[in-house]
């Protein structure tokens, strides 16, 4: 199993590192609000909490917090980040849901992977999943991205550890695609499915 830092105290935040728990994994729970942290640790049983801008003790640290707050918590942690694998999971869309706070031809894990220490490897991962649908424990497919073989390797690995099915989509430069896959659902939740109780998948025909 993997060990595993999540940076962020949302809802994602706690489907992620639930799952990761029920799947023998080791979490530390790190937020900048130490003692929402612990409430959060507490709450699932298990987690561990790690203090904010210190060296994350996982393998694989997740970015759960907003693409607003991505570059900034990056850059905080400067190289404690150095040699970990980052998997970005958010979707960088505008306020007003027709595009992306990106610059323009980029990705939010482009930028992170800018950011990062070169000895870092960013892997694009959950942004297609909603936290709601991940809590409940369902088999879902899990899309990522990545230029890194072996930090790939460690992400699907993680994937599966959380009964879920992990599909490699190509490079970094793939990470673009899934975002707009991510604006895609959310449209699709404010008009033709009309929520948001819904997943995005493959299914192999014979």
């Amino acid at each position: 199993m993997s060990s595993i830092s999540i940076i962020g105290l949302g809802n994602m935040a706690g489907a992620l590192a639930g799952r990761a728990l029920a799947g023998g994994n080791a979490v530390e729970i790190i937020g900048r609000d130490r003692v929402k942290a612990k409430e959060l640790a507490a709450a699932l049983g298990g987690a561990t909490v790690g203090t904010f801008g210190t060296a994350p003790a996982g393998h694989i640290v997740i970015l759960a917090v907003p693409y607003a707050s991505v570059l900034p918590v990056v850059a905080h942690y400067g190289d404690a980040l150095a040699g970990k694998v980052i998997i970005d999971i958010c979707n960088p869309i505008a306020p007003d849901l027709k595009g992306f706070a990106t610059p323009d031809g980029s990705s939010a894990a482009h930028e992170v992977a800018k950011a990062v220490p070169a000895s870092a490897h960013v892997v694009k991962a959950f942004n297609t999943v909603f936290g709601h649908i991940l809590a409940p424990g369902r088999q879902l497919d899990v899309l990522f991205a990545g230029d890194d073989t072996r930090a790939k390797t460690s992400v699907s690995a993680f994937i599966e550890s959380l009964g879920l099915r992990p599909l490699d989509a190509g490079g970094l430069e793939v990470a673009r695609w899934l975002e707009a896959a991510g604006l895609l659902m959310i449209s699709l939740a404010n008009h033709g499915v009309g929520n948001f109780n819904f997943t995005l998948g493959v299914s192999i025909l014979s």
